[in-house]
């Protein structure tokens, strides 16, 4: 992850334009916010800290309150959300370009 401040990683979020509005929302309306987090390149820098930091309201890395309060309820011995999702991101990069050199390998 590129720094733990939300200033560092906040600069280049999806939401950075949006009206805050937008994202501390209820009901169907935090779809259309998590949606705004879909292709986002910094959603797991947004979750870790809203993870870590136990911030209750909004959408934060495409969860909401709910799913994130029901994510640290599943996994109460994670002491650092960043440093669990930044390793899962850097196996999943990992194990993602080794299949694609799987897949070059037997197309030709």
């Amino acid at each position: 992850m590129v720094g733990d401040e939300p200033e560092t990683w906040g600069e280049r979020a999806a939401c950075r334009t949006a009206d805050p509005d937008e994202l501390f929302v209820e009901g169907a309306a935090q779809n259309r916010a998590k949606a705004m987090c879909t292709g986002c390149p910094v959603r797991t820098e947004c979750l870790a800290h809203a993870l870590d930091h136990r911030i209750e309201h909004g959408i934060w890395g495409g969860m909401t309150e709910r799913e994130r309060r029901a994510l640290l309820r599943r996994r109460p011995l994670v002491t650092s959300w960043r440093r669990l999702l930044e390793a899962a991101r850097s196996e999943h990069e990992q194990t993602a370009g080794a299949e694609d050199g799987q897949a070059r390998g037997a197309t030709g």
